[in-house]
């Protein structure tokens, strides 16, 4: 089995895990709307963390932002947490390794003097951050748009289960620049208002910055009490370099895949991609009754962190386990009246649950599609 043992969120809404579990209990998100930022010539709606925040907090224990940019900076912050939480990770031994989940990295590096200096390469910022810790493993980069998260997950399991590595790391991070922004604006997928995730007047996606790591490693048996990465897969539909199959073909397929053996009766929650695009949400929609988890409950977390991008996959995996400990299933937070074809169980209060076992799901461009599951203790 494959058990988590430690975990962080690094987000505007806080620094460690416990601080953004509960400003999410209280419904807070550092969502606004951003005028003139980055020379963007079109206001747009996202969760930033206030200018200097990274490198103050890097300075604080001990960093030089000198020396790493923003994103290296942000993933550091987020692994020096969660490593201190196992101490008993050696992260220097051969079998440990180090999983960098990003979709953008430091694209932010192509607009500025650090052009040319290998600055925007992922492998550069990955053998840096490493090099931060003492891993002395060469570092994984996964980046598959905005399945990542998910997919550096699964690289984790598979490389535990094949008995490559005792304890792999894993790190979701992303921080939003013009180029980010201003592609998603040429997709027309950005709403200036704050998101509303499968509600009938959604009209586009928010961005977020965050970077979240999970640490997992091998246990025996199922005698244990800890959050266990059962299965995973990942699915290409090939719909579309930028559109969902309209029948949720990916999604479906790849639900279908990590539930095969497992009794769909005992998912207690499915926690979906939700960007609040008109098809995004349609099509999950549609997948989910499918797989005949439409009266599951179901929620999103974009409408407090916004879309976080290569950390959402790592970012609400975590959330979700938290929240589930404490017998929660998370509101959806900008949800008012479905607006899906297919009605499915979301709510935008938070509701009581005993909830064992849950599904995390994830789309992005290029048909690409992804889905975990995961399930606490030795039963389900």
């Amino acid at each position: 089995m494959i058990i988590k043992i430690a975990d962080n969120i690094t987000s505007p809404l806080g620094m460690d895990t416990a601080a953004n579990y509960e400003a999410v209990l209280a419904g807070r998100s550092t969502l606004k709307l951003h005028e003139g930022k980055w020379g963007v010539p079109e206001p747009f709606m996202a969760s930033l963390f206030e200018d200097g925040a990274i490198a103050d907090s890097f300075i604080a224990i001990g960093g030089d932002p000198n020396q790493y940019c923003r994103f290296e900076q942000l993933c550091i912050l987020s692994l020096n947490e969660a490593l201190s939480k196992a101490t008993q990770v050696d992260v220097a031994s051969e079998r440990t390794a180090l999983v960098i989940s990003t979709t953008k990295g430091n694209v932010e590096a192509l607009d500025s003097n650090y052009r040319g200096q290998g600055n925007e390469y992922l492998g550069h910022s990955a053998q840096k951050v490493a090099a931060y810790f003492g891993f002395t493993t060469t570092p994984i980069v996964v980046s598959n748009a905005c399945i990542s998260g998910l997919c550096a997950q699964i690289v984790a399991m598979r490389s535990l289960e094949s008995d490559r590595y005792n304890t792999v790391v894993v790190v979701g991070a992303d921080v939003q620049s013009r180029f980010i922004v201003t592609g998603f604006q040429s997709f027309k997928a950005l709403s200036q208002e704050q998101c509303k995730p499968f509600d009938i007047n959604r009209n586009g996606l928010n961005l977020g910055e965050a970077a979240a790591t999970v640490i997992y490693q091998k246990a025996d048996g199922e005698n244990h009490d800890d959050w266990m990465a059962m299965n995973g897969a990942i699915r290409n539909d090939a719909n579309h370099i930028s559109g969902p199959s309209r029948s949720g073909e990916g999604s479906y397929r790849a639900m279908r895949a990590v539930l095969r053996d497992f009794d769909i009766n005992k998912v207690g929650l499915v926690n979906v991609h939700g960007t609040s695009t008109p098809y995004n949400d349609e099509m999950e929609a549609i997948a989910l009754s499918r797989m005949g988890l439409d009266k599951t409950p179901v929620n999103t977390l974009k409408g407090y962190y916004g879309h976080t991008m290569g950390a959402a996959g790592v970012l609400e995996a975590v959330l979700s386990m938290h929240a589930l400990d404490g017998g929660i299933v998370l509101a959806t937070r900008g949800y008012e009246q479905c607006g899906t074809s297919i009605p499915v169980n979301v709510s935008n209060e938070h509701r009581q649950s005993s909830t064992r076992a849950f599904v995390k799901l994830l789309s992005g461009f290029g048909g690409c599609n992804a889905a975990m599951l995961f399930k606490k203790g030795g039963t389900a």
